[in-house]
């Protein structure tokens, strides 16, 4: 059974800028994933391909993988059958543990990403970093830091 809890409202201040964040987090997304389409690409996928790549022999566990790009072991399944598919990922058992899968980059999805990436670093900088003052975007960074460092 849940604890009652006190609710601790946002004040207006808090609450416009608590709206802008959902917002702008959603812009920042469907900008990012729309520049991603043109290489048959999500956000998603890129990210995986972008974890592979700064890997040892552009591969990692699924179970890694899964925490590095926040996503549940079972979705990252269906997203990297998807990239499988499309020949940009394989599988391969770990031959240190039997039940462990590897996701390894292929040497297409190399080259997809090589070739996409530069495209995508420019969305990033035109839809958040340019608009943004330099200390704004200061904050911003430790402003994630402390929501990262937040433990449940």
């Amino acid at each position: 059974m849940a604890t009652e809890i006190v609710p601790r409202w946002l004040s207006e201040d808090q609450q416009r800028i608590w709206r802008l964040y959902l917002n702008g987090v959603a812009k920042i997304t469907e900008v990012l994933d729309a520049e991603l389409r043109q290489f048959g690409l999500d956000l998603g996928e890129y990210e995986i391909l972008v974890h592979l790549s700064e890997s040892p022999d552009h591969q990692l566990r699924m179970s890694d993988l899964a925490s590095r790009v926040r996503q549940s072991r079972s979705r990252l399944t269906h997203t990297v059958a998807r990239m499988e598919t499309k020949g940009l990922i394989s599988r391969l058992s770990c031959p240190s543990d039997r039940r462990g899968v590897i996701a390894n980059m292929t040497q297409a999805g190399y080259a997809l990403l090589v070739e996409a990436a530069p495209y995508h670093v420019e969305s990033v900088r035109r839809i958040l970093v340019d608009p943004v003052s330099k200390a704004d975007f200061t904050a911003l960074g430790r402003a994630m830091q402390a929501v990262l460092s937040v433990t449940d």
